[in-house]
């Protein structure tokens, strides 16, 4: 886990990973639904989750054919403020939290 500001800045950076760590701040999620909500290939979606969780802001729990990913505890002040910032950046959440929630009433695409 890197605890480096520059490297946390960086990856808080990227607009499709802080819609990512947004959405998580609601509820686990697979990669399909992921997907789905901010509308990029698998792959894209994938390369951001692999850099999320290779710092260590997200955790992954297999459960059979489905990866669910969630946000990790934050163990630092550094990572409690910057996820507390999540909350005051309010561009683009309406437009996910609204996709996201026509994926719930759908069922999404994994088990839970």
């Amino acid at each position: 886990m890197i605890d480096d500001a520059q490297q946390l800045f960086r990856v808080m950076a990227d607009p499709i990973r802080l819609r990512i760590l947004h959405l998580l701040r609601q509820r686990k999620l697979c990669v399909g639904d992921l997907v789905t909500v901010l509308d990029v290939p698998q792959p894209t979606a994938s390369r951001h989750l692999a850099y999320l969780k290779r710092v260590g802001l997200i955790s992954a729990r297999k459960n059979s054919y489905w990866t669910f990913y969630a946000l990790a505890p934050a163990r630092t002040v550094l990572r409690r403020k910057l996820l507390e910032c999540l909350d005051a950046d309010s561009a683009g959440r309406a437009r996910d939290a609204k996709r996201l929630a026509a994926v719930r009433r759908s069922g999404g695409c994994c088990p839970m």
